[in-house]
Order: C-alpha cells, then sequence, then structure tokens
C-alpha cells in the first residue's frame, strides 16, 4: 500500500529519526521531485557549517584529554549552529512558510521547542518519523564519509524507542511513521491555504444577518441574483456571496438563514464566516452545554418548531448539516486578485499577523475581537484593535454595529445593525459599492440596542490615534480618500489650539482652483474662456456664473432656538459663525449681536420649514473685517511705499530728461509702473469699508447646504442662487449674489461682457460652476467651481508688476493640477461630512472628514492658485 503524506501549505515539519535513518535522502528526493524547494530546508548539518565551517567533528579513538575537547567544541558549536537555525525557522513561521528541519529530534525537549514555536507563531507542527532497524541504521554508517559510530547510532536507537512510544500523544498536527519499505512508495501531496479565495467574477461581502432573511432575500434580489429551480441564487455574472458570519440568532428566521447558507456553501456558490453567535449555535448542537442567551434561544425555538412541524428525524438531519457547516467555518478568507492579497473577509477583527494563520487563538480572536475584560452588565469591553493595522489588505467585519459603514485604517465595518432596526449591508468587491436595505423593525427589542446607545454617544470625543499615522475616508461620491500623516498631525494641532470645539465644526468648505490653463490671450493670465472650456469638453452645457465678493469665507450654522442646539453640539447657542479653517469668525460680542438678529429674522423661516437649523456657505464683507492685519501690514505698506518710491524716482527722471539725458524709456517704464501701483491700490481698497457694530456687514450666502432633515447637494446652483435672494429679502444682513446662466454662444458671450465690465472696475471676478452641484462626465468628478480673477484684482495676488510680459509669460507657465485635486478631494470631504452630521452619525464619523479638509489645506501649494 502507497504511504502518502499531506503536507501544510505553511508551519513547521519535523523530521524524526537517529543518524542514518535516511532523513537528508528523503528530502533531496522530495527537491528533485520538485515537491519542496531548496530554501524550505534547514538541517543542524547546513548551520553548523555556516556557524564554523565543520559539519562534524570525530572525537572517537582519541586520548581522553584530546576527545572531551573536541566533545565540548562540537557542542559549542551546535549550540550556536541551533540558535541560528530557530532564529530563520521563526522568520519563516512568522511569514507564514513552510520549513522542513532536517536532524534527529530525538528527545522531547527537542522536539517540544518546535511545537512551541508553531504555536507561538500560529502554524501547524508535523512529524515524518522514519522507523528503521538498528542494523540497518548501522551497515548504513559504515557507508558514510563521516561515521557517527557504533556506540552512537546504539545510544540514539535506545532514544528513538522511547520517542516512538509518545511521540502521538506530545501535539503534532499530524504524525507520520514510516519504516523502510513504505519510504520507497512514497506519495506527497502538498495541501494550498484553505484560507486563500481568488476574488474570480466579484464577490458580495454580507454583514451581520441575523436571521433577518426577508432583508437578506431583499438585498439578494438588489445585488441581481435570481433564484433558479433548484432553489439556488445565481448572478448572471457569476459572482458569489461571502457572509461575514452571525447569520442567525436573534432575529426572526434563523433556521431559513442557515439553510440558505448550508445549501449555497455546500455548491461552492457561497462563503460564511465563523462568528461569535454561529460558534455558540455550533457547539449547542454538537451536544455541549452552553448557556444560549442573546438571542441565541430563538435560534433553540425554532428548532423545537421545526421538530414539531416536520418530525425529529428530519430535524437531526437538519441540525447535522448545520452543525458540520457551523464547525468548518474558516476564521477569516484572504481574497485574492491576480494572486494578490487585497481583501481580508473577517467576523470580529484580526491583528496583522494572523492574516492567513489558523489556530484556536486566532478563530477566538476572529470571532470576538479584541477586548478588554467586562463591563458591570457582563459585556465584553471592545478594543480597538483597527488602529494597529499596517498590511495593505482592506479588511472588512461585522459584528460591533455602527449607523453606517465605518472605514478607518483600511479596515470596513459593514455590520449596520440590521437585527436592531438598522440597515442590512452589502459591499460589492471590486467595484466597491455599497447596496443595503432598510430592516422591517427592530427585531432584537433590548432595551440596550446598539445603534440607540451609540446615538446617546454620539458627540464623544473621538479615538485621536486613528487619524495620527494618517487614515482613509470612505467617501460616496470618490470612494476612498487617503489623508497622510504628516498633514494629519498639522490639521490636529490646529484643531487642539485654535478652532471651535470639534462638535461645532461640521463642515470646511472647499478650496477653490483657478482655470486648468492659463489664458491663451495676451496680456491676460485668467479669462472666463478657460473655464467655460473646461465644462464644455466635459459634457456640461448648462453653468452657472456668481460674481465673486472679495471677502472672508464664513460658515454660518444657525439654530431655531438654543434649547435645540444642545441635541446637535452639545450646547446652547443660537448658532456660529465661523471660518474656512474652523476658527471663531467674529469677536463673541458682535457674534450674538448677528445670531439675535439673524435668529429673529429667519424665525418664520425655520417653521416654514420645519427645520432645526440651517447650514450655510458664504462670503462675508467688507474683506478688512478679518483681514484688517494683512491689510495694513501687506497690502496698505506695500501699496504706498511702491507709489511714494515710483514717484520719486519719476520726478528724478523727468529732471534728467529736461537737462538732456536720454531716459525717456526708463520714464515711460516708470510711468507704467505707477499705474500698477495705482491699480494695486485701488483693487485692495475697494472691498474695504468701515463698520460699526452690526452696521457695515454684508453676509452673501451662495450654498444653502443643509436643514435638520436634509441635505441640498441634489439641487442646482440655480436653486442655491434663489435661497440666497430669499435669505436677502428675510433680513438687511444677507445681501443678494448677481449671477447668470451661460447655455449657450450668446450668453457666454453677454457673461464675459459682464466679467469684463466688473474686473475693469476693480472686482474680483467671478465663479464658474456646472449647473449640477456635483457633476460628471464619464464617470469622473467634475470641478465644483473654477474662479475666474480680473487683470487688476490679480496684481495683488501675483504682485504689483505682475503683468510685465516677462512675468507675465513666467506665470503663464503654472501648474494647478494639485490645487484641482485637492479642491475635489475638499469638495467631497465637505459634501460627506455634512451627510454624515445630518444622518445623526458620530462625531467621529464626521470630524474625520471635517480633519481631512484641514489636513489638505496644509499641502504644501502655490497659495496664489
Amino acid at each position: 500500500m502507497m504511504a502518502k503524506i499531506n503536507l501544510p501549505h505553511a508551519g513547521i515539519v519535523l523530521l524524526v529519526g537517529p543518524s542514518n535513518s535516511g532523513k537528508t535522502t528523503l528530502i533531496n528526493q522530495l527537491m528533485q521531485e520538485q515537491q519542496i524547494y531548496a530554501s524550505e530546508v534547514v538541517s543542524s548539518d547546513q548551520f553548523r557549517v555556516l556557524v564554523s565551517d565543520v559539519e562534524f567533528i570525530d572525537w572517537n579513538r582519541r586520548p581522553k584529554y584530546e576527545a572531551d575537547a573536541l566533545f565540548n567544541e562540537y557542542q559549542q558549536i551546535s549550540k550556536e549552529a541551533f540558535e541560528a537555525m530557530d532564529y530563520i525557522i521563526a522568520k519563516r513561521c512568522r511569514l507564514n512558510k513552510l520549513t522542513f528541519i532536517d536532524a534527529t529530534h530525538l528527545r522531547d525537549y527537542e522536539r517540544e521547542k518546535y511545537l512551541q514555536m508553531a504555536k507561538r507563531y500560529h502554524v501547524p507542527a508535523i512529524a515524518i518519523v522514519l522507523n528503521l532497524a538498528e542494523t540497518e541504521l548501522l551497515r548504513r554508517d559504515l557507508e558514510r564519509d563521516f561515521p557517527r559510530g557504533k556506540n552512537r547510532i546504539k545510544q540514539q536507537y535506545q532514544h528513538f524507542k522511547k520517542t516512538l512510544r509518545s511521540i502521538k500523544k506530545e501535539g503534532f498536527r499530524r504524525c507520520y511513521i514510516f519504516g523502510e519499505e513504505e519510504l520507497q512508495v512514497l506519495n506527497v501531496n502538498r495541501l494550498g491555504n484553505p484560507l486563500l479565495i481568488d476574488v474570480g467574477n466579484g464577490i458580495d461581502f454580507i454583514g451581520d444577518i441575523h436571521g433577518c432573511f426577508e432583508e437578506f432575500s431583499e438585498i439578494l434580489l438588489k445585488l441581481g441574483y435570481i433564484e433558479n429551480e433548484e432553489g439556488y441564487f445565481i448572478h448572471p455574472e457569476g459572482r458569489k456571496i461571502l457572509s461575514l458570519g452571525d447569520v442567525m440568532s436573534r432575529g426572526p428566521r434563523s433556521i431559513e438563514t442557515l439553510q440558505f447558507f448550508q445549501k449555497h456553501v455546500a455548491a461552492g456558490l457561497a462563503y460564511m464566516i465563523d462568528s461569535n453567535h454561529g460558534w455558540k449555535i455550533a457547539r449547542w448542537l454538537n451536544g455541549k452545554n452552553v448557556k444560549l442567551a442573546h438571542g441565541d434561544e430563538n435560534v433553540k425555538a425554532e428548532f423545537d418548531e421545526y421538530e414539531g412541524k416536520f418530525g425529529k428525524d428530519e430535524a437531526d438531519r437538519l441540525k447535522e448539516q448545520i452543525r458540520d457547516m457551523l464547525l468548518e467555518a474558516k476564521s477569516h478568507y484572504i481574497i485574492q486578485k491576480n494572486g494578490v492579497n487585497v481583501a481580508v473577509a473577517v467576523h470580529a477583527g484580526i491583528k496583522d499577523h494572523y492574516i492567513g494563520k489558523q489556530s484556536p487563538r486566532i478563530s477566538d480572536f476572529c470571532r470576538y475581537g479584541d477586548s478588554d475584560g467586562f463591563d458591570e452588565n457582563g459585556k465584553p469591553v471592545r478594543k480597538d484593535w483597527s488602529i494597529a493595522h499596517q498590511s495593505s489588505e482592506l479588511i472588512l467585519w461585522g459584528h460591533d454595529p455602527r449607523t453606517q459603514p465605518l472605514l478607518v485604517n483600511n479596515t470596513l465595518n459593514i455590520d449596520q445593525g440590521v437585527v436592531f432596526g438598522g440597515n442590512l449591508t452589502a459591499y460589492c468587491f471590486p467595484e466597491r459599492k455599497f447596496v443595503s436595505v432598510k430592516a422591517k423593525a427592530d427585531y432584537a427589542n433590548v432595551s440596550d440596542n446598539p445603534l440607540k446607545v451609540l446615538e446617546s454617544k454620539r458627540l464623544a470625543p473621538p479615538n485621536i490615534a486613528k487619524f495620527l499615522e494618517g487614515y482613509s475616508v470612505l467617501t460616496e461620491l470618490y470612494g476612498e480618500i487617503a489623508i497622510y500623516a504628516d498633514s494629519t498631525k498639522s490639521a490636529l494641532d490646529d484643531l487642539s489650539h485654535y478652532t471651535l470645539p470639534l462638535e461645532e465644526i461640521v463642515y470646511l468648505p472647499p478650496t477653490m482652483s483657478p482655470t486648468p490653463k492659463p489664458s491663451s490671450l495676451a496680456g491676460y493670465l485668467e479669462h472666463p474662456i478657460e473655464a467655460f472650456e473646461y465644462y464644455q469638453a466635459n459634457g456640461v452645457d448648462t453653468m452657472v456664473v456668481e460674481k465673486k465678493h472679495m471677502g472672508s469665507r464664513g460658515i454660518l450654522f444657525l439654530f431655531k432656538n438654543k434649547e435645540t442646539a444642545k441635541e446637535y453640539i452639545g450646547r446652547e447657542t443660537l448658532g456660529l459663525i465661523y471660518t474656512r479653517t474652523g476658527r471663531a469668525f467674529f469677536k463673541k460680542e458682535l457674534e450674538e449681536q448677528i445670531l439675535q438678529v439673524l435668529n429673529i429674522d429667519l424665525n418664520g423661516y425655520f417653521e416654514k420649514n420645519n427645520t432645526d437649523f440651517i447650514l450655510m456657505d458664504a462670503e462675508i464683507l467688507p474683506w478688512n473685517l478679518k483681514a484688517k492685519e494683512l491689510i495694513m501690514n501687506q497690502y496698505a505698506h506695500v501699496g504706498e511705499m511702491a507709489l511714494l518710491d515710483r514717484s520719486k524716482l519719476q520726478e528724478q527722471l523727468k529732471k534728467a530728461l529736461d537737462n538732456g539725458k536720454d531716459v525717456s524709456s526708463w520714464l515711460e517704464e516708470t510711468d507704467e509702473k505707477i499705474l500698477n501701483a495705482q491699480v494695486f491700490n485701488e483693487v485692495y481698497q475697494k472691498y474695504c469699508w468701515e463698520t460699526e457694530g452690526l452696521a457695515g456687514i454684508q453676509i452673501a450666502p451662495f450654498h444653502t447646504l443643509a436643514h435638520s432633515n436634509e441635505t441640498f447637494f441634489d439641487k442646482p446652483h440655480t436653486w442655491h442662487m434663489e435661497k440666497n435672494k430669499e435669505f436677502s429679502v428675510l433680513s438687511d444682513l444677507f445681501v443678494e449674489t448677481e449671477y447668470r446662466i451661460v447655455n449657450n454662444e450668446d450668453s457666454m458671450k453677454s457673461a464675459i461682457e459682464w466679467w469684463e465690465e466688473m474686473t475693469e472696475d476693480g472686482h474680483e471676478g467671478f465663479v464658474v460652476k456646472p449647473e449640477s452641484y456635483v457633476a460628471r462626465h464619464k464617470g469622473k468628478l467634475l470641478q465644483p467651481a473654477i474662479k475666474v480673477r480680473g487683470r487688476k484684482y490679480l496684481h495683488i495676488i501675483y504682485g504689483i508688476d505682475y503683468l510685465q510680459p516677462e512675468n507675465l509669460s513666467r506665470l503663464k507657465r503654472r501648474n494647478a493640477g494639485k490645487k484641482q485635486r485637492n479642491a475635489l478631494k475638499e469638495f467631497v470631504l465637505g459634501v460627506e461630512a455634512v451627510n454624515r452630521f445630518v444622518r445623526r452619525e458620530s462625531l467621529e464619523r464626521y470630524h474625520e472628514c471635517v480633519l481631512g479638509v484641514l489636513a489638505l489645506e496644509s499641502d504644501p501649494i502655490d497659495p496664489r492658485l
């Protein structure tokens, strides 16, 4: 009969046998047959040579003092050799590699060392024992280049006989014992890693179902699965389902859900992960004495009902099928694409060095996550394992219900608490798309509903450790946005020292890019033509152009009354007005005056629109309200000194010209530069005027972002402009913003003329936007807005003499690419933050978006763009 060895994909293979039993011969045979690689083999002889240049020292037939000295030397070499060898074996175990160890391993403590190493690194250990007769061992020793000697072989054989009696009880995953004849017909089967799955035509990950079979059936239909005549749900594109576990318990239809997965897993159409509820039900079905609680008792009740309906034999048959499926469920799966690990599916969490390995400890961690004891109610206190994740795989998990899919540090939670009245979530991979269905009811009906607990802790401070080393935000509009560590730390420093409290900053506006290309017209750096061409080239037929106020960006977060504010931000206030970097816009006393006036003026608006708050993005004028120091120290001083210096030079040049000096070209150049300085002074003063209290303050809102029950990112910009007009009627503090619609050649020509007139008069310019708030072309997100600044205004941005031919030529080589990328990301993060806030997600959820905007703003980009 042919002897057979099943080699694991990784772990330790311990060859056991006296010298001359054929361990090295067997390994060489396996290498020749390409069953194993040379790199997978370590041997004591090999490492003796590596550390000492000597494979063996023969101390036989030597005087005693020489033999003792040689023996001691050999022992020292062996000690160092085994330390070096064990170091390599440990590294290979950590990397989940297979390692053959070619040594005698005749003593139990020698074997125990490797059993403990395998346990420590969560890999299997198997033993291959070569059981040859003592006479054959002695015969072979005589044929060796370096015989071990008769006495030594006999001594080893005595130890080996003890080994044969105990080795099967020592804890090896498998123990193979072969005699000389069996070794001649040995069949080696190398097993693959059972945790690997190829993404194939796509995988649909499903969060915790908990017996909510109706919602599960609904999501299958939304995903495109079709039930065939045999009752299998098949996807026309060949996609497969992967459940993250906890398919049963708490909900009303656990048996139907379990039957679905038993049938589809057996047919190779679905996968299911081991989980805490699954493990408990498996042990109960296997006859173990377990306490069924936390919804598991509902499964027993369903089986009792099933037995009453179909009989005990049928119930026992079903229980056996379900038990086997649950006991065989893997702790996690690795999803590969083109042979590369791209994702990991697990129930409650996993450490990076556990990925791809199996052990009882790993299974427990994957079922329950990381915990730190129990609270006063007997529930585990969960620790955040996700912050330690550093490998490249996206880890998908459930177990801990969250109100929305939560992406933290490349880990994605898709348990949205369907059994608690939340949602059932599916994540389509590799498309990275979400599909969800709303629960029909709160089936669990428990007092400590985790979704309600999350709501009660909505304003709890976020775990800053999650963000320190960089993080990712999963957005609806753009997918994943990476925020890097250096930028994050700078933003966190701002938030900790200068801004409003975290819970009060629900939105930060994006930066705005200038025209993608510089103007092709002589004498212009920016011109509307390039902005219009950008949108037209990307399929936008209708654009909205809005006059750009030269003020300071301000966010107005206005509440219906002080008591209402406490529900949303944790304190009583009529509202907040803050800058684009999250700092208070006005001094406290002036802010309170403005908020009181607006609250009175907008009282009817709150009632009419049934909203607790209004969130709006605006420009607040005059410019000197926030930029007074900048104006005095930079613009006023520079403009004044430039005019004075150039006027004096002009005076001297005129005298020189009168005295017959040929300085006419110099004088002409100076005259032009004086005009530049005059324009510079004219422009910055255009948006500066004195204010006293509320008098002189103007607020020009251009986006009404949200009410307490809805966001307005689905509204066109014309709608936002009309809301701006409505607010200007309701309160004298609001001013209307002029705008035009561009949808044909005539309206484009008219808009350009309007731009030329206003910019010649010293105004900043206008902003060009697509008609839709969120615009795409062929799936690609477009710039939300492009600013087009006038020739005069750009003097204060690029310098008094920027229009000099040599300067303008250089400036036209500017690259706005990074500015555009950041503008797009900041826009998406802003939309995501407001959506999350209105959905009443946690502070941590909307804070990560706000922090991301602030971090992107710290990127080194030319501030003049």
